[in-house]
């Protein structure tokens, strides 16, 4: 029977820690091989017998970058799955359940979250065969790392000993416990941290959730049947999707189905969901702490502190993270990282952009970083990809200044088409039609261009080509 990946990209926290390989702290890099945490569960499925190409589901400010990462490890044709809101993992599994179901008569899936780290692969693998036999036979069947510790930020699964020695049934799933209950389970034995991590049929998780769960069902089937292809996306349909009750696989349908069984798994398996995990797992210095980016600490112990924008002094701290990036700079203490949840539904309470984009957008061509903004200018640094090429626009309430710093473009204005090399620059007037292109098919192009004007939105820009076909 096929194997379908499913991945999860998305998650609260995703604003807070990059996707990019390139914004990695290097020393979290051998953990996760050259790639980004994405790439990496992508390729560590490779051997799988009878795997299918993923289903990936992500927001829709994720899909380029998305996208990106699957050429660059030469996955060619993935399923990518568009949120038009942000529904919790039901929904998100459900949809990519029923769009399995429109290419196989019946799967296998296999769900993970996008930013796990699993060290031994072959174990993992042994795993999932394991699981594999027991969603055949019907199970809904979830992963469990055995503890190492007892770790209050993970939850955990109680199953029966009275089983066969490879998977168990689940008496129960417990949220995150205090440090006492934590140290119980470990006492007893019989406990597992929640990986995230499922495998199932496609037939048998409907089925099931339809019992338990009806009105996610149906809300992710009409999204899926009502779906649209955009570029290599498909965009599930708003009205019917965002109606879907916003619940966890859990809380919809492990916590209640009589199918469950957990394997449990010892694979080196990492959540680095939060800034705290990746300092259980860097490299600490001769201070405790885990340092990445122009950092002076002066008498600072046992702290994560993660500079990417510019230099960070810090003096007297104890058990802290800081991070800071372009976007905004996070300061709490290393067991409180977890409420960064709250903080983001505040941001996005109060219509705040920081909770809604990063600073850095990526595009079909490339990205663009907002480097500065004020009354009435904007400057973006922006990066073309070898041949890739911007739509023909014009603005209507802003003209741009456009300064080559590396590479050779190819501009058109109106009805001009000139190339630009490095330090030359050119000048696009309010309403004018124009064009940005990389002249070469090897070199990237990298432009700093200065907006002017009254409104500098997004949505100020009219298409009237585009080899990305978002004109239409």
């Amino acid at each position: 029977m096929t194997i379908i990946p499913v991945i999860l990209s998305g998650g609260s926290g995703e604003r807070l820690w990059p996707l990019s390989r390139k914004e990695y702290p290097k020393q979290y890099l051998k953990l996760v091989g050259e790639n980004s945490t994405f790439q990496e569960t992508l390729l560590h499925l490779i051997g799988i017998d009878k795997l299918e190409r993923p289903i990936i589901v992500c927001n829709e400010s994720q899909r380029f970058l998305v996208a990106e990462q699957c050429q660059q490890i030469d996955i060619d044709n993935p399923v990518i799955l568009l949120e038009p809101v942000a529904r919790n993992t039901a929904p998100a599994i459900t949809a990519a359940a029923f769009q399995a179901a429109r290419e196989f008569k019946d799967s296998i899936l296999l769900v993970l979250s996008a930013d796990h780290i699993i060290q031994d692969i072959a174990s993992f693998h042994a795993a999932i065969n394991i699981a594999v036999k027991e969603a055949r036979a019907g199970a809904l069947v979830t992963f469990g790392v055995t503890p190492l510790n007892a770790n209050t930020g993970y939850g955990y699964i109680e199953y029966s000993k009275n089983n066969n020695k490879k998977a168990f049934k689940v008496d129960r799933f417990v949220e995150k416990p205090n440090l006492l209950n934590a140290e119980s389970f470990l006492e007893r034995g019989n406990f597992l941290w929640n990986s995230g991590i499922f495998l199932f049929k496609t037939s048998t998780f409907l089925e099931e959730l339809s019992l338990y769960s009806n009105d996610i069902v149906n809300s992710a089937r009409k999204s899926v049947a009502n779906a649209s292809s955009d570029f290599d996306f498909i965009r599930l349909e708003k009205q019917s999707f965002e109606l879907s009750p916003s619940d966890s696989i859990d809380y919809a349908l492990l916590e209640k189905s009589n199918k469950v069984v957990v394997v449990p798994i010892n694979v080196g398996w990492h959540d680095i969901g939060s800034w705290s995990s990746l300092y259980d797992i860097g490299d600490k210095d001769e201070n405790g702490n885990v340092l990445q980016g122009d950092i002076f600490a002066e008498e600072t112990t046992n702290s994560l502190i993660y500079a990417n924008h510019h230099m960070i002094v810090t003096i007297g701290l104890k058990n802290m993270v800081v991070v800071d990036t372009p976007n905004a700079t996070l300061i709490t203490t290393k067991d409180k990282d977890q409420k960064v949840k709250k903080i983001l539904a505040y941001l996005k309470s109060q219509n705040r952009e920081e909770s809604l984009y990063n600073r850095k957008v990526y595009r079909p061509w490339g990205w663009y970083d907002v480097i500065e903004k004020g009354k009435n200018f904007q400057v973006k640094r922006i990066f073309v990809n070898p041949g890739a090429k911007l739509s023909l626009q014009s603005h209507k309430y802003r003209a741009e200044h456009w300064v080559v710093v590396d590479g050779d473009a190819i501009v058109t204005i109106g009805k001009d088409k000139f190339n630009l090399s490095v330090n030359q620059s050119t000048y696009v007037p309010e309403k004018e039609k124009h064009s940005l292109e990389n002249n070469s098919t090897i070199d990237s192009l990298e432009i700093i261009e200065v907006q002017s004007g009254t409104y500098f939105g997004e949505d100020d820009i009219i298409r009237y080509e585009d080899i990305y076909n978002r004109h239409k």
